[in-house]
């Protein structure tokens, strides 16, 4: 028993397999898999053919490239179509028969239409697999109980999450946050977590809410992981370092819901980030594309592009080369920590990028320029645009909201200490508009930095 609570793995035949035995693994699924969806999908079979390929002719992982990349537009339009010919969204794209799909996941929609996962008990068992591997690398172990405080309503971290607790024997609380915060609180009272499960943002409103609420800190709930999802943040040292303070938690970022793209970070301390481990290389295939171009962009380490994924060894709706807009940075070489696995940071998403005076910005990178600053100011802050991006014509405006010990009178002071750090580090000069504290809504779901006038 102490062997199997030391054990830093969950799968080691298959997480510690060694690179050149991982990628054989990864083609000779490949292979069948492409074979599989040709002969499963008229949508899949149409992508071949449009540039003349059969399934036998995939025999290298550049052949497969060749393949066009699926984009969400091109996923909810099958999707629409499915429903206006057949009375159903997933007609065209499943491969796996009806009778065989038992489970279907969606995105949260944020972006859009929600698109949809279709999944097979087989589909179902393998992402129960990755869910167990991300959790037992950052420790926990059965007997522990982890608190889920995502959205529960459709989306991928909802039931699939906690399936995938269950599976490797922890406890779950699946309270989700539909119910509003001071229902978080109660099944924390009533439950006794040892982890939460929640956005960043969700994070620092609990840190802020726990006083008035509940007359204590949020470090007396007594979390010992919180566990990043559903937004940007987990990978931001200075968002790290305000969760791990505010709740006295060991702070881990970690992506993946119903489907087969995981990873986890390290066990690390809050002001560093290695990136996250990927942990299921061995039913994703995973390949960096130009956003623009959509051509392939080498793995090598430090290569930064547009997140293309595959599933592997995978029945009901397999996605085959799709984009989902996340821009990654990729390593390859041995992570610090010890743990093996190439690793990657999700550094923004290709349409939330701004380009002001030729200069490429991401919401968390001005994020994290202003959580330097707390608590002059509270980190709470809104991109304000007059038209849809990326183009911005200058100045950048910026919502921002400034502490509550902070008097206006204090303002231009702090606006150009706040505007020498841009200039230096993000290499912008932004317009501050500022608002009290609190005038800016918390979100308890995915938070939207850009707002766009109407």
């Amino acid at each position: 028993m102490a062997f199997y609570r030391e054990r830093k793995l969950w799968n080691e035949s298959i997480e510690a397999m060694p690179r050149d035995e991982l990628r054989r693994l990864q083609l000779n699924r490949l292979r069948k898999q492409v074979f599989y969806n040709y002969q499963s999908s008229s949508y899949y079979r149409q992508k071949l053919d449009e540039v003349g390929a059969r399934p036998e002719d995939i025999k290298t992982f550049d052949d497969f490239a060749r393949i066009p990349v699926m984009t969400k537009d091109e996923h909810r339009k099958a999707q629409e179509e499915s429903i206006e010919r057949y009375g159903n969204p997933y007609a065209l794209l499943a491969c796996a028969p009806r009778e065989k799909i038992v489970r279907i996941n969606s995105t949260s929609g944020t972006t859009g239409t929600p698109t949809l996962y279709t999944l097979t008990q087989h589909d179902v068992d393998v992402v129960n697999e990755m869910h167990a591997r991300k959790y037992w690398r950052a420790g926990v172990r059965p007997g522990d109980v982890m608190l889920q405080a995502l959205s529960l309503s459709m989306f991928t971290g909802g039931l699939p999450l906690s399936q995938g607790i269950i599976y490797m024997g922890a406890c779950v609380v699946p309270v989700g946050i539909e119910g509003g915060t001071r229902r978080v609180l109660d099944f924390v009272r009533l439950t006794s977590p040892s982890a939460i499960i929640a956005t960043p943002s969700f994070g620092q409103h609990l840190i802020e809410k726990c006083p008035e609420l509940i007359g204590k800190t949020a470090k007396d709930l007594g979390f010992e992981w919180f566990f990043c999802a559903g937004e940007p943040g987990g990978g931001n040292p200075e968002v790290r370092k305000m969760l791990a303070s505010g709740f006295g938690a060991k702070v881990f970022d970690h992506t993946g819901g119903g489907h087969a793209f995981h990873g986890i970070s390290c066990d690390e301390p809050p002001d560093q980030f290695s990136g996250m481990h990927f942990v299921s290389e061995d039913h994703c295939l995973l390949e960096l594309v130009d956003p623009s171009t959509k051509q392939t962009i080498e793995l090598t380490d430090g290569a930064v592009g547009e997140m293309v994924f595959t599933f592997l060894d995978w029945e009901g709706g397999p996605f085959m080369r799709y984009a989902l807009g996340d821009m990654l940075k990729v390593y390859t070489t041995p992570c610090p920590c010890g743990m093996p696995g190439i690793r990657f940071k999700i550094i923004g998403r290709a349409d939330d990028m701004l380009i002001v005076k030729g200069v490429n910005i991401y919401p968390e990178a001005i994020h994290s320029a202003l959580l330097k600053f707390v608590p002059q100011v509270t980190g709470i802050f809104r991109i304000l645009l007059d038209t849809p991006g990326p183009l911005v014509k200058p100045p950048l405006r910026i919502k921002l909201e400034f502490g509550q010990d902070v008097g206006e009178e204090d303002l231009p002071a702090l606006g150009k200490k706040i505007l020498a750090h841009f200039k230096e580090h993000v290499r912008v000069a932004p317009r501050f508009e500022w608002v009290p504290h609190g005038t800016i809504p918390r979100e308890m779901k995915k938070t939207k930095f850009i707002e766009v006038a109407s």
